[in-house]
């Protein structure tokens, strides 16, 4: 009798970002300095490039991969740029904005408190890479949130 597997392994989320790094091994230890991110494991292909790696940032994993252009894997320096965010909330938004921009990351836009609740600021990564940081300082109702984002001259909120 065998035993059910756990369709999501402990410790993991249903949903971790899995990032491509021109330089993976460069970018753990970024994401070390910066965000405080423990190493849970790397695995190097023949030619040296990460094939695979997993680090933990307080709750929640992240997967890197080197480059490899002959798989159409790339990351955001070779795109252009990326679309995507990733936003990692903190005790202390300030402190690890930061350290971030210590450990080389650009800052994009400075920490500030937000009409919705959270003290916030962005970042790129040395790798490209979009971090948003953020506190949530003050609960607030959907119609605070709202009334906040008309007095920000966000557009029409709520709509």
């Amino acid at each position: 009798m065998t035993t059910p597997v756990n369709p999501i392994p402990p410790g993991m989320h249903s949903i971790t970002p899995h990032l491509v790094c021109a330089g993976a091994a460069e970018a753990i230890e970024f994401y070390k300095k910066a965000f405080g991110a423990n190493e849970g494991g790397r695995l190097a292909g023949p030619d040296g490039r990460l094939m695979h790696a997993h680090l933990t940032i307080g709750d929640s994993s992240l997967m890197l991969v080197d480059e490899m252009p002959e798989w159409k894997c790339l990351g955001p320096k070779a795109l252009g740029g990326s679309p995507v965010t990733i936003h990692l909330y903190v005790k202390d938004a300030d402190a690890v904005f930061a350290q971030a921009v210590a450990a080389g990351a650009e800052p994009t836009m400075p920490v500030a408190d937000m009409f919705w609740g959270d003290r916030y600021g962005q970042v790129v990564d040395p790798f490209g890479h979009k971090w948003s940081i953020a506190t949530h300082v003050r609960d607030l109702t959907p119609e605070q949130i709202a009334k906040g984002a008309q007095d920000a001259n966000c557009g029409e909120a709520g709509q």
